[in-house]
């Protein structure tokens, strides 16, 4: 219990108000609650007659379960105090690790909140709110990011447990763009790396947002430099914050354990290591080992007990003694491979000499003014010199007598801890003849270490007749103490072996190694010691005065067996501060308590002042806290404490601002394997303990790195089976059963991990998780570290876990489309769409589950094909259940065959496996009762389609064609976009498909030859006759029928299939080319009647006719009066007008060159032809002038006008056009020399110019 009079005796006003929280907090267990119902300031006699009330049991029960509740509670504070002092005493002195600089840098971890922004700013940029400017592609890509990764509940649970940081965010980011950048066409001057910088620069920046990056917190949290090399200072820190201690408790702790204070902590290892190897020879005297599975390793217990404090003697051996102070920073220890164990035993064996101890001192001298100083005129020179006797000498500037002020500094070194100083005052000589200044006073000095360090008036020697009687300078002396002097000052000593006079000595307590100190006495100006006394073995402590002995006030002694020495100090102070850095020195067990009545004198007269070290210490017994520091570490089941430690530093690890993965930071690591070293925690039962609590944490949802728990196993279990890389070691029988339970434990949760592979590893994070994860099943599964594992035995669990993780990932996928509910009750529409939604998410899953996880399971590729197998079995049953309730020639289910069709074909694990196959038997009758039912709906259109035809023209051709093509191309590029595995069925639908179109042009073909015909018929044949537009479409669909059946009816196939597609081909192509000709001969025949009944009004003028004579008499009699026409002249321009406008249609109309060209030529050759027959008919005859001009005219133009149309020359100046042409040329020379009045200009030549 506190005392509650312990404030008034604090000096500290903060250390008092938080004494008072702990009083309230940390007592409350020890406190005697009132009684229920009772005012506790009611009198003891007034409560005596009060009627007694029996409390219920419940009432008792829950004041018991309080009672335990604090209790418990109180015991685990005390336990974390305890572990808390062992802690901070291995930050303190650290002599076995260091804090490890080449850990993987942890990444910061982030949060529910920090992941809510983040999906805001990428919705802000796909809304089109940002400022940043991109393409579609990067547009497309952060979508797709967004709508698969972001706003998965995968993330948002990995996010959740601690395990994902920013960098994983933009690993998966990078990793999704390299597969789309490299699918991107190549862009001449801008290679695809530079696209990939640009897009990540462009993620980095919707990332951050609008945070301004240079807005930095003044002070970084512990948390967030945890990750760095942390001072002591923080780890102190950050320990408080691991075991709950309090600031408070810390302050108490911190100095009553005198942790800035290296000899005191150098003094306490060594008292620890003395106690272990004290503690492993009573082990092996009462046989109380640890059960081993066999004797032999009891005997090598007890060797590695001693050779490991051994080792720690020589690590702290290794220390340089200059080593200390609270801002030393931790370096990394340089053991010698040549060095020694020590032993105690052969510790007094060690005799130093005087050259042994060398001591170095550092003065400086600092000369402030002089005053009294009256002998010398105010205007003169004066300055001083100071010398260390045995050592240079320095001199102050100069000044005037009347103001001799300085403050100059001279630094010396001298190896004497009794130096002699002559400080001399000087003025300079007028004297033409004086060699010397004058000395005008002087003063010496003998310092030591404890001397004081602030200014100080000395009286000056001054030379005899002197008139400055009272001279004096004003000086400060500063002698630093040498790391290796731990105290010094003037004691009285009388001993047996040495100092055997009692006498006043300066002694100086001198540490030559970290084990070896000495006692040692000098006399002035001198280096080495007059005596020393090596103090190994030694037990120093108080004595009352001794009797017989003149001189000094307190006592103490220090003895051995075989000697003792007996100290005595005229302060009560020094004694003390004698007495512990003497009991550092010898490493004793037993701790020098003052004498009671000492310490009472000393808090009555307050004349003595108390040292701060026996303050702190007063004050943590006050506080309860005595307990633990002056607790034996040697007396604690430390690998207990060290499962606590460890436990409760993973705990704060993993609820820290780091994505650790469970890796403690290097300051837990370096404090770890202090603790370790330092209190001789077995390595097997730390990584055990760590082992389970990394599991645990794991079982929790938290993640963990597979490969950290690789490590520990693997340590765990090199040791267990003897195969250590340091040797073999013990192994205790509970090492033994604890590591085959956590083997147990750990294989069932690397099953569950691999089984869950989605979930546990999302994404593929942590980066390589899984492929760790599998690496230490194997290792898991061998029966010892030697033998390793047949790798059918790794492949029968993988293959268990992965048909696990087939129902898993397939139970989830359902139950987040909601899948169940609705294929029990939506609509059969409804259905179908939920099950395309369904297929969908699954080709997602093991597209995801590739891309992710397929380079982990690279050993066992048939493993994820059947793993795959087993999901989409699953969703047959689905698939079936859907495609069943569909209408019997309902064909909305194709789009899923064809999704499912185009992953499966392109997978080779998956095409043609159990689901492909059962996917194609399910759709094969829909597929052929589809063709089935187009075939019939296409001939039936065909049918109808021509009979109504009204050949208006549409596209290229008329509405009937136009849609038997449509039709037949969109049937076709179905059936091909189904892209049927099988190639047996994918030909025979590819044949039938052909055969079809083959069938349905040639109906297509002969309709509009029988159209085309029946159109002629009904035309008349006058000049007046102009081609009506649904001729030339007719034409048009023959045109389009030939280039249809080109890629509609020629086969994709082997070579009987190209055989076979050139048959049919061949056959369409010659039934359009004898259509063709065909409509070209009846087209002609009905341009050529018209050309013959022109001809036949020609006849008329036949000579020897009654109707030419009468013709002839009238036209000449009329043009006498009145102007005639001529005759013949208006029926060739009618003639010439109606070929004209007819061919200009046909070019314009008929949409194929070729076939314009063929019916140009045969109506040319034709109508010459006519012409021809017509003029042998009347070969004996003269041809009357207007028939003459009138064929001249026809003929010319007729050949002008086919040349303008592209006839070529060889066809134009044929057989017949020569007979025409030369017949016409006779005529018209037999006209010119008959007729005087000739043919007007009409002429056969070219050369002539004639009308229109």
């Amino acid at each position: 219990m506190l005392d509650p009079s312990s404030s008034e005796e604090e000096s500290d006003e903060v250390l008092e108000e938080e004494r008072r929280d702990v009083l309230v907090a940390g007592t409350s267990p020890r406190l005697v609650l009132p009684p229920q119902g009772r005012d506790s300031r009611e009198p003891a006699g007034r409560a005596g007659t009060a009627r007694p009330v029996s409390p219920s049991p419940s009432v008792i029960s829950e004041e018991r379960e309080e009672q335990e509740r604090q209790q418990k509670e109180e015991a685990d504070r005390r336990i974390r105090l305890q572990l808390y002092v062992f802690t901070i005493r291995c930050i303190a002195y650290p002599f076995n690790a260091k804090q490890p600089t080449d850990m993987a840098r942890r990444q910061q971890k982030l949060n529910k909140q920090q992941l809510q922004s983040i999906k805001e700013r990428f919705q802000a940029f796909l809304n089109g709110e940002t400022q940043i400017v991109a393409d579609e592609a990067f547009y497309n890509a952060i979508r797709c990011y967004f709508e698969v990764f972001l706003t998965s509940e995968r993330v948002a649970r990995m996010v959740h447990c601690g395990g994902c940081s920013a960098n994983d965010f933009r690993e998966v980011f990078k990793k999704n763009i390299e597969k789309r950048v490299r699918s991107l066409p190549e862009i001449d001057g801008l290679s695809k790396e530079t696209v990939l910088s640009s897009w990540l620069a462009k993620y980095d920046a919707i990332y951050r947002g609008e945070e301004d990056l240079r807005k930095q917190p003044k002070r970084m949290a512990l948390t967030a430099v945890s990750e760095l090399i942390l001072s002591k200072e923080q780890l102190y820190e950050m320990f408080q914050q691991i075991l709950g201690i309090k600031k408070f408790e810390h302050q108490l702790l911190y100095n009553a354990c005198q942790l800035d204070n290296a000899d005191e902590q150098a003094a306490q290892i060594r008292r620890e290591l003395d106690g272990r190897l004290q503690l492993a020879e009573q082990i092996a005297k009462e046989k109380k080992f640890p059960k081993f599975g066999s004797k032999e390793m009891e005997g090598m217990y007890i060797e590695e007990l001693k050779s490991s404090v051994n080792l720690l003697m020589a690590n702290l051996e290794s220390l340089p003694v200059s080593k200390g102070g609270p801002e030393f920073k931790l370096q990394k220890l340089k053991r010698s491979q040549n060095s020694t164990f020590l032993d105690l035993g052969d510790e007094n064996d060690i005799q130093l000499s005087k050259s042994d101890v060398v001591l170095s001192f550092t003065l400086e001298i600092v000369i402030m003014e002089v005053q009294g100083l009256k002998s010398v005129a105010p205007n003169r020179i004066v300055y001083c010199t100071m010398e260390v006797e045995g050592g240079e000498k320095l001199q102050t500037d100069q000044a005037e007598a009347s103001r001799p002020q300085w403050g100059t500094q001279g630094d010396f070194t001298t190896t004497h801890p009794r130096p002699v100083i002559k400080v001399k005052l000087f003025t300079e000589s007028t004297g033409v003849l004086a060699l010397e200044d004058k000395e005008l006073g002087k003063v010496i000095l003998n310092p030591t270490p404890n001397s004081g360090k602030s200014p100080e008036l000395h009286k000056m020697i001054v030379p005899k007749n002197s008139q400055d009687s009272d001279l004096k300078i004003k000086l400060a002396v500063r002698m630093d103490k040498p790391p290796n002097m731990k105290h010094c000052g003037f004691l009285y000593v009388l001993g047996q072996k040495v100092w055997k006079r009692w006498k006043k000595r300066f002694l100086v307590l001198v540490q030559v190694s970290q084990y070896t100190f000495a006692m040692c006495s000098y006399k002035e100006k001198k280096a080495e010691p007059q005596e020393l006394m090596q103090l190994d073995g030694y037990t120093v402590d108080y004595t009352e005065p001794q009797l017989g002995l003149q001189g000094g006030r307190v006592f103490f002694n220090a003895v051995k067996e075989g000697d003792a020495i007996v100290f005595a100090s005229d302060d009560e102070q020094d004694r003390i501060l004698w007495v512990q850095a003497m009991y550092r020195a010898t490493g004793q067990s037993y701790k020098p308590v003052p004498p009671n009545q000492v310490q009472k004198s000393n808090t009555r007269g307050a004349q003595i002042e108390v040292p701060v070290s026996q303050v702190y210490a007063e004050r943590a017994q006050k506080h309860g806290m005595e307990e633990f520091i002056s607790a034996d570490p040697c007396r604690f089941d430390h690998s207990i404490l060290f499962r606590t430690l460890q436990k409760r530093t993973l705990d704060h690890r993993l609820n820290d601002s780091y994505s650790c993965l469970g890796w403690f930071s290097p300051g837990q690591v370096f404090v770890l394997d202090e603790y370790c070293a330092r209190y001789g925690v077995r390595g097997c039962h730390r990584h055990l303990c760590y082992l389970t609590e990394l599991m645990d944490n794991a079982e929790s949802g938290a993640v963990i790195d597979p490969t950290l728990l690789h490590y520990s196993f693997a340590f765990c279990a090199s040791h267990v089976h003897g195969n250590r890389p340091d040797g073999l070691g013990t192994v205790t029988s509970q090492e033994k059963e604890r590591f085959e339970d956590i083997k147990e434990r750990l294989r069932l949760l690397l099953e569950n991990q691999i089984t869950h592979f989605r979930y546990c590893f999302p994404f593929g994070r942590p980066e390589g998780g899984l492929k760790a994860t599998l690496s230490l099943l194997e290792r898991v599964l061998m029966k010892d570290i030697a033998t390793p594992v047949p790798p059918e035995e790794v492949k029968k669990v993988v293959r268990k876990c992965l048909e696990k993780a087939a129902l898993i990932n397939y139970t989830r996928l359902t139950e987040y489309a909601r899948i169940e509910e609705m294929l029990n009750q939506a609509s059969p529409e409804k259905k179908l769409e939920d099950i395309l939604q369904l297929a969908d998410l699954c080709i997602e899953v093991l597209q995801q589950n590739e891309e992710h996880h397929s380079e982990a399971f690279a050993w066992w590729p048939d493993l994820m094909a059947e793993h795959a197998e087993m999901f989409w079995s699953l969703f047959a049953v689905d698939l079936d259940s859907a495609l069943g309730a569909q209408a019997q020639d309902s064909w909305e289910s194709f789009p899923l065959f064809q999704m499912l069709n185009n992953y499966l074909r392109n997978d080779s694990h998956l095409c043609n496996g159990k689901f492909h196959k059962h996917l194609q038997e399910t759709f094969v009758p829909l597929v052929v009762r589809y063709i089935d039912l187009m075939e019939s709906s296409i001939a039936q259109s065909v049918h109808r389609g021509f009979e109504q035809e009204t050949w208006q023209p549409v596209n290229n051709g008329s509405a009937s064609s136009e849609d038997l093509f449509w039709k037949l191309d969109a049937l076709q590029i179905f059936v091909y976009d189904l892209h049927w595995p099988e190639p047996e069925f994918s030909q025979h639908l590819e044949q039938r498909l052909k055969l079809m179109a083959c069938d349905m042009i040639e109906a297509c073909v002969k309709r509009t030859r029988i159209a085309f015909e029946a159109k002629l018929q009904k035309i008349s044949k006058s000049a007046d006759f102009r081609l009506p537009h649904h001729v030339c479409t007719m034409f048009n669909v023959l045109v389009d029928a030939k280039k249809q059946s080109t890629k509609l009816c020629v086969l994709n196939g082997g070579l009987e299939m190209a055989r076979q597609s050139q048959q049919y081909h061949s056959k369409i192509d010659d039934l359009i080319e004898e259509t063709f000709k065909e409509m070209i001969s009846l087209l002609v025949s009905k341009f050529v009647a018209v050309l013959e009944g022109m001809l036949a009004k020609l006849s008329r003028y036949d000579e020897g006719t009654l109707f030419s004579s009468i013709l002839s008499f009238t036209v000449k009699a009329a043009s006498k009066y009145v102007e005639v026409p001529k005759p013949g002249m208006d029926l060739a321009d009618t003639y010439i007008m109606f070929v004209r406008q007819n061919q200009d249609i046909l070019r314009e109309k008929i949409n194929e060159e070729l076939y314009v060209e063929k019916l140009f030529d045969q109506w040319y050759c034709s109508s010459m032809k006519s012409i021809c027959i017509w003029l042998t008919d009347r070969l004996d005859l003269q041809l009357h002038i207007y028939q003459l001009k009138t064929l001249i005219k026809i003929v010319k133009k007729t050949y002008r006008d086919f040349r303008l149309q592209g006839v070529l020359e060889g066809t134009l100046h044929n057989k017949t056009y020569e007979t025409i042409h030369n017949r016409l040329t006779v005529e018209e020379t037999t006209i010119s020399v008959s007729d005087g009045g000739g043919l007007q200009g009409i002429t056969m030549k070219d050369s002539d110019e004639e009308e229109g």
